[in-house]
């Protein structure tokens, strides 16, 4: 059954998973993962985006030692946290501009989108066509989904760790911090792509880097029951 999408709602904080077209791969090399990481960042304006110019902005920017210039995009949503995984991706958004989320989701999808088919000389739809979003009511429910968008990971070392466990959480843990493609390494001090999430607020909830790291590796060790589990999970 269908889950029906919550009303999107200015201020108001959000999970949302978008998937390839019957889970089929939407990242095959770095490549990939790069492009949607600078989707991701160029994409949240309001005014139209044309990936040529920003890059050719960004070179001239860097050749004037400016490294800035597109700090005056008018953005359409703040970006807590992303996790690329080869067929999906998983967001924590909060909605700042009216329809900010379903106008963002929809230039992303579509840029990025572009650019894959042309890479691989494909035709069509390459996500399916409704993101999945479930309202962030609480700050407990703000902990969890930090928590679940940034384990996604586990299943790319730990295949059936769901149903047997996690079996070597000093591996896991290590993996999840190293993991790039995650704005979990920029929540724990590690600077990875620094531009693209808006960590103060987070940061705050969770007591800190030492905080998100303490949080996400009690999970992992001692499996403690998380509040809401269920309620911010998409499968």
């Amino acid at each position: 059954m269908p889950i029906k999408r919550p009303q999107l709602v200015n201020g108001e904080i959000y999970h949302i998973v978008i998937r390839g077209v019957g889970d089929s791969l939407i990242f095959k090399n770095n490549d990939d993962y790069y492009r949607a990481i600078f989707s991701l960042f160029e994409f949240n304006d309001l005014g139209s985006v044309l990936i040529r110019e920003r890059r050719r902005a960004r070179i001239e920017a860097k050749k004037i030692g400016k490294e800035d210039f597109s700090a005056n995009r008018d953005m359409l949503v703040d970006i807590f946290a992303f996790y690329f995984m080869p067929n999906h991706i998983h967001l924590s958004l909060k909605q700042v501009k009216d329809d900010g989320i379903t106008k963002f989701m929809r230039k992303f999808g579509t840029g990025y989108a572009t650019y894959f088919n042309k890479k691989y000389n494909r035709k069509g739809h390459l996500f399916q066509s409704r993101f999945h979003a479930v309202h962030i009511k609480t700050n407990e429910q703000l902990k969890t989904v930090f928590v679940y968008i940034h384990t996604n990971g586990i299943s790319l070392i730990e295949p059936k760790w769901r149903e047997l466990g996690i079996k070597d959480s000093k591996r896991v843990i290590k993996f999840l911090e190293n993991y790039k493609w995650s704005s979990y390494p920029d929540y724990i001090g590690k600077k990875n792509f620094p531009s693209v999430t808006e960590r103060d607020f987070i940061l705050k909830a969770m007591g800190g880097k030492d905080g998100c790291r303490k949080f996400v590796n009690s999970w992992i060790k001692y499996k403690k029951e998380l509040r809401d589990w269920g309620r911010i999970s998409i499968d």
